[in-house]
């Protein structure tokens, strides 16, 4: 075990040298003392110089196939405070393949920080793994959280944190599916996409019976460091405070705060482009928005034939999110994927963050492997070089029934389950919007105003109706964007000229 100690000390002198001074390394150190605020001065120094790229894990675990990559698996027998009081096990991924830099994680007890040195020991494979280095720039790619979820003495994950700034949670009864990041820049630019990364981890041992747990990471980029605090607290919806503190080393025009990253491939709005035994298939179905305003805007998810990016400009926004309203087996058909379990995650941010807009980027995808939905706040102002810039936001993740969205007044309107859309015979396209069961609704469609518009396409008048199915309300409208590739359309049923409904909202392309 050797090896440990000499990797611990390379480790250590490595990130003083990149971090640059003194500062760094007392802070890098393993058994010094740690605060956030020391967190804050290694991003704010590391900004004052130039980017340096982390050097890359051996070669052999770089090459590593798929199959191989997935045939190593860590030990629980060592997680971190495995067999003390602690009310937390944490497991460790190994890198290479799609993570061929490692990051660096500590412990932090009493005050104290310690690193936590890349143990091959620590994994357990099949034959099919060939012998690995265990020398030169190893660490982990992520590590994943256990704790007592609803079973006393059971340890459950129910949050992951690897690659690049990418992590995930889940809800009591979840799947894992979309995923949030510390940061965004420049999604969908011509230019190409810059992916800020987590290279430091900071872990705060909880003590017995502690629900939360509170994690550090050390973010870094060519245009940006930063310091990140999560208090993580697990239940039926699992809850992250986020406090954000960056740096930008260059003029930040295009940043996005609050980036959760999903997947949709279809559902009863193109499901004629899919050949699939299944009705739908997406991790989430549509962008929800509760802006400056108050006004709550629903907007279904799309799979677009060509990129497509959608703006909600808006003033200190309350919240955002990707949802997963469809709930029951049958809205997927999927024995496997249980697309019905994935989170919800709802962002609320704490403090006015100004003007700017909710930004939905679409990107054309043909399998469900491929993440090719990406939301996030987009500030007016460019954050400037040298700058100081801090935030602080929650995240939520579980479904709208359990509360992930805190708002009370949530509760005061009618939400979208579902929109579906077809060709109409005479020319034109219908479609078909269903509102939930909800007590704005007694007496049924009668004195409801039906408001449709759309700058793109003649509409015509809606037709609502009661649903049997359901117990809500269904508005059918068709449209006909002549020759035009692209109508935005917006839909809400209002009595008295208050709203009973979520602005529906959409963009459909040919």
């Amino acid at each position: 075990m050797s090896g440990m100690t000499r990797r611990a000390f390379l480790a250590s002198t490595t990130a003083a040298a990149a971090f640059g001074g003194a500062k760094a390394a007392m802070a890098t150190s393993p058994g010094m003392d740690f605060e956030r605020e020391q967190v804050i001065t290694l991003a704010r120094d590391m900004a004052g110089h130039g980017y340096m790229p982390r050097a890359q894990v051996p070669k052999d675990w770089r090459d590593l196939s798929y199959e191989q990559y997935k045939s190593i698996w860590f030990k629980h027998t060592a997680a971190l405070w495995r067999g003390t009081d602690a009310s937390y096990n944490v497991d460790f991924f190994h890198p290479g393949l799609y993570f061929p830099q490692a990051i660096t994680i500590d412990t932090v007890e009493d005050g104290n920080s310690k690193l936590i040195p890349f143990d091959l020991g620590d994994f357990d494979r099949t034959d099919k793994v060939p012998d690995l280095t265990e020398q030169g720039n190893l660490g982990y790619s992520g590590f994943r959280l256990r704790t007592e979820l609803r079973k006393a003495g059971v340890k459950n994950e129910f949050c992951v944190f690897q690659g690049a700034s990418y992590f995930r949670a889940i809800g009591f009864g979840q799947t894992y599916g979309l995923s949030a990041r510390g940061l965004a820049l420049k999604t969908a630019d011509p230019m190409g996409e810059e992916f800020p990364d987590f290279t430091r981890f900071w872990l705060e041992r909880p003590g017995p019976g502690q629900r939360n747990i509170v994690v550090h990471a050390l973010l870094d980029s060519p245009g940006v460091t930063g310091a990140y605090r999560f208090d993580i607290s697990p239940g039926r919806s699992s809850v992250m405070e986020v406090e954000a503190t960056l740096f930008p080393r260059r003029d930040l025009a295009h940043v996005g705060l609050g980036p959760l990253t999903s997947m949709f491939l279809f559902d009863s709005t193109n499901r004629h482009r899919f050949d699939d035994f299944r009705p739908a298939v997406h991790d989430s179905e549509g962008l929800l928005i509760r802006n400056g305003a108050g006004e709550v805007l629903w907007r279904p998810l799309a799979n677009p034939k060509t990129l497509q990016v959608s703006s909600f400009v808006d003033d200190s926004p309350r919240g955002f999110g990707l949802m997963q309203r469809a709930r029951k087996l049958s809205d997927f058909n999927d024995l496997e994927a249980l697309y019905h379990r994935r989170p919800c995650v709802w962002v609320e941010p704490m403090g006015e963050w100004g003007k700017g807009s909710v930004t939905l980027v679409e990107i054309p995808a043909d399998r469900e492997i491929y993440d090719n939905i990406v939301a996030y706040w987009r500030p007016r102002e460019v954050m400037k070089a040298g700058s100081r810039v801090d935030l602080s936001y929650r995240l939520s993740w579980g479904s709208e029934a359990t509360g992930v969205i805190t708002t009370p007044d949530d509760a005061t309107l009618a939400r979208v389950t579902n929109t579906s859309m077809g060709k109409r015979r005479l020319g034109g396209r219908i479609v078909a919007i269903d509102f939930e069961r909800s007590g704005l609704f007694e007496g049924g469609p009668e004195g409801i105003d039906v408001r449709i518009s759309s700058p793109h396409a003649d509409t015509s008048d809606g037709v609502l109706q009661s649903n049997p199915q359901t117990g809500g309300l269904r508005l059918a409208f068709s449209f006909d964007p002549g020759e035009r590739d692209m109508a935005e359309m917006r839909a809400q049923l209002r009595r008295d000229g208050k709203p009973l409904t979520e602005v529906w909202l959409y963009r459909w392309t040919a």
